[in-house]
């Protein structure tokens, strides 16, 4: 014990001085906390008790009374089990993508288990076959939701990027022109104006009728958006990858793309590994913001459940801190399979 304390906290006088502030911090600022998240704090869905500590401890009932709405947003109360049925199977999808072993880490099993879960998922949420009744996409909400939007956006933004990245380095102008005028242009615009955009502005321009579905738009929006912050990324781990490793490739008979594929493009997702898990906690965090363009996700979901309720509109502070740990769940998930592939590949 005391040699780990020495080589992680105390392995020089600087990561010492860090310890010792980061545990006075701690000592001054998690007692009240403690107690108000926990000592004194009420955990029945009991409005008049909350009311009655009058800020003094948290109202963690406000959960217990308003959790189904807060995780399912306006989908139909009476099916909500169908929402928590398509929201399991996509974090055992996840699970089992990040904490499963080498037979079901390849390829192929992986591609094949996603191909299944991910369309059982939507149907589960759409309905209108095998007995199921139809639910539109505009009452879809929470954290089935969120999960939707963020797995279709990295799924998606990612293969986008790796085309945008080969196509900035194309020898072609008439190829590499365009792909970094696309890249350069979404990049220095926010995510809100892209939502609008696809949600009320792009539906102006075509015939009545034939305008997507919102989800849609929105998710071809994350999509767009992301494949050019992703791009860059991987653009980061192509010029990683030394000129000697293309010369190789040529010299074997490899022809250009089956070089990419077999020899360069592998180095250089590996390289770009930490950069590209960064890539996708911002994408997830980032689906909150569809809440700008009426889709509840998970943080919308709070919206609705709270402000229309007088009884526990003032904790809404509570409801925020029962989101943002879902979302660092998520995200710390995201973190420990990013460090179990750089271990799996050698760069642990």
């Amino acid at each position: 014990m005391s040699a780990w304390l020495r080589r992680n906290l105390f392995s020089g006088w600087a990561s010492g001085l860090a310890t010792l502030l980061v545990v006075a911090l701690a000592g001054a600022l998690l007692p009240g906390f403690v107690e108000w998240a926990v000592a004194r704090a009420v955990w029945a869905p009991d409005a008049a008790q909350c009311r009655a500590l009058d800020g003094a401890g948290a109202c963690w009932g406000v959960i217990a009374e308003k959790w189904r709405l807060v995780l399912f947003g306006r989908y139909p109360y009476a099916e909500h089990w169908r929402s928590a049925l398509a929201t399991c199977l996509l974090i055992a999808l996840l699970a089992g993508s990040v904490l499963g072993g080498r037979q079901l880490a390849r390829p192929a099993r992986l591609a094949a288990l996603w191909g299944i879960g991910l369309p059982a998922s939507v149907f589960l949420m759409a309905g209108g076959a095998l007995g199921l009744s139809p639910v539109d996409t505009a009452r879809w909400g929470g954290l089935p939701l969120t999960l939707l939007l963020s797995l279709g956006a990295v799924g998606l933004a990612l293969p986008a990027g790796i085309l945008l990245a080969l196509g900035r380095r194309a020898a072609l102008p008439a190829i590499r022109v365009p792909c970094g005028v696309y890249v350069e242009l979404v990049r220095g615009l926010p995510l809100i104006p892209v939502l609008f955009i696809a949600a009320f502005l792009f539906p102006l321009f075509l015939p009545p009728g034939l305008g997507a579905d919102v989800l849609l738009r929105v998710l071809a929006a994350l999509v767009l958006f992301a494949a050019a912050h992703l791009a860059e990324v991987v653009r980061g781990g192509l010029q990683s990858v030394p000129q000697g490793q293309y010369d190789t490739a040529r010299a074997l008979g490899f022809t250009t793309w089956q070089a990419q594929r077999y020899v360069i493009l592998p180095q250089a997702l590996r390289a770009a590994l930490p950069a590209l898990t960064n890539s996708f906690v911002a994408i997830f965090k980032d689906v909150s913001l569809v809440t700008v363009v009426s889709l509840y996700e998970l943080t919308g979901a709070l919206q609705l459940a709270l402000a229309g309720d007088a009884d526990w509109r003032p904790y809404f502070l509570e409801g925020y801190l029962f989101i943002g740990a879902i979302y660092w769940t998520g995200c710390f998930a995201l973190s420990r399979w990013s460090r179990r592939m750089e271990e799996r590949l050698g760069r642990g």
